[in-house]
C-alpha cells in the first residue's frame, strides 16, 4: 500500500509510515504503475482533461447525469482506465457496501440547528465559516450552550429519516438536547402521497436526507417558501444540485465551509437560508473516515478477485453501461 504524503487530512504522514506504508510524494497518483489501483475519495479537479489510463476507486459524481458527466466518463475511455465508483459498490441485496450516510445527516443536522441559533443569536449577520471538529463532543457541547443561550428549541424535520443520513441527522439532533416531540421524522410512508408537502413550512429546520434515483414531485416550491411558514433553514444533504430532478428546486449551486449558507430569494420577509455543503462528514474528519474504512475493507479485500467477486464486477458491469449511455444521451 502506497500513500501519498498530505499535510491537509485529519490522519498524519507518520499514522499510515508507522504501520508500514509506503509514503510518496502528494499528486504523484499519475505516475504510479500502470497496473496501479489509485483509490481516492472525492472526484478529480474538473480543470484537469487528462486521460485516465489507471483503475481508480473514488466517489466520481457523474452516474447521475451530474453536470459534467460525459467529460469525467470520456477521460477513462480515452485513457483506457476503469472507474470503480464508490457511491456504486453494491451488496448482493443491492446495499451500498460503505457509505458516509451517518456522519453526513449527524454533521448536516448540526449545521442546521446552528444555523438556526444564529438565526436567533446574531439576526442579520453572516454566519461563520465552518471548520472541521477535532471530535463530535466538542460540536455537540457547542451547539449545546448555543441553545441554551436562546431558551427554547427549535423544531426539525429530517427526510429519509429511516436511512443511514436520517438516522444520522436524527441522532445528532437527540444529542443536542432537543425533545423528541420536535424531531419529526419522515420516510417513504409519509412522502408517498408525493409533494410538495406543507408540513415542511410548519418546522424550523428541514434537513433532506433522501436518497435519489429517479424523477419525484418536488418537496417544496417556491409558492410555499413566499407565503406564511415558519420554515428558516434547510440544509440539503443530499446534495442533488445539478440533478435535474432535484426535489427542493429553489436553488442550483453548492455551498462551502467558508460560504455554508445560500440566503433564498422569497417575497416573504422572513429569512430563509440553505446549506448544500457536499462534504459535510469533513466537519468529524476522523470519525467519519474510521467508520467509512471499516464498511470498505471487507470489499477492498476482495480486489485480488474482482474479476469474480460480485461486488466487483457489478461496479465493472455497470461502468460500461454509464459509458455506452453517453452515446445515446445528448
Amino acid at each position: 500500500i502506497t500513500v501519498e504524503n498530505c499535510k491537509e487530512r485529519i490522519f498524519a504522514d507518520s499514522e499510515y509510515a508507522d504501520v508500514g506504508c509506503k509514503m510518496v510524494p502528494g499528486d504523484s497518483w499519475r505516475q504510479a504503475p500502470s497496473d496501479a489501483i489509485i483509490t481516492g475519495l472525492k472526484e478529480l479537479p474538473e480543470n484537469d482533461q487528462t486521460p485516465l489510463p489507471h483503475t481508480h476507486i473514488m466517489f466520481a459524481h457523474c452516474y447521475k447525469r451530474q453536470a459534467g458527466w460525459k467529460d469525467v466518463l470520456s477521460r477513462f475511455v480515452e485513457g483506457k482506465g476503469m472507474l470503480y465508483d464508490l457511491e456504486f459498490l453494491h451488496d448482493d441485496n443491492g446495499r451500498r457496501v460503505a457509505a458516509f450516510g451517518f456522519y453526513a445527516g449527524f454533521t448536516g443536522s448540526a449545521v442546521g440547528i446552528d444555523a438556526w441559533c444564529h438565526q436567533q443569536l446574531h439576526a442579520g449577520e453572516k454566519y461563520p465559516e465552518i471548520k472541521p471538529y477535532p471530535n463530535e463532543d466538542v460540536l455537540i457541547g457547542e451547539i449545546k450552550s448555543k441553545l441554551a443561550k436562546i431558551g427554547k428549541m427549535p423544531k426539525i424535520m429530517v427526510m429519509g429519516a429511516l436511512g443511514r443520513c436520517g438516522s444520522g441527522a436524527v441522532s445528532f439532533a437527540r444529542k443536542a438536547g432537543i425533545p423528541e416531540e420536535n424531531i419529526i421524522k419522515w420516510d417513504m410512508a409519509e412522502t408517498a402521497k408525493g409533494g410538495p408537502f406543507s408540513e415542511i413550512m410548519d418546522v424550523d429546520i428541514f434537513v433532506n436526507c433522501i436518497y435519489l434515483s429517479s424523477q419525484i414531485p418536488p418537496f417544496i416550491t417556491q409558492q410555499q417558501i413566499d407565503s406564511e411558514r415558519q420554515l428558516s433553514v434547510i440544509v440539503d444533504v443530499s446534495c442533488d444540485t445539478t440533478n435535474p430532478f432535484n426535489p427542493i428546486p429553489i436553488y442550483n449551486v453548492n455551498t462551502t465551509f467558508d460560504n455554508a449558507l445560500l440566503d433564498i430569494k422569497t417575497t416573504n420577509p422572513k429569512p430563509l437560508q440553505l446549506c448544500s455543503i457536499d462534504h459535510l462528514p469533513t466537519m468529524l474528519p476522523r470519525e467519519a473516515s474510521n467508520q467509512f474504512a471499516l464498511d470498505l475493507l471487507p470489499t477492498l479485500l476482495q480486489l485480488p478477485e474482482r474479476a469474480s467477486a460480485p461486488v466487483w464486477t457489478r461496479a465493472e458491469k455497470l461502468f460500461h453501461e454509464k459509458v455506452a449511455s453517453m452515446a445515446t444521451t445528448d
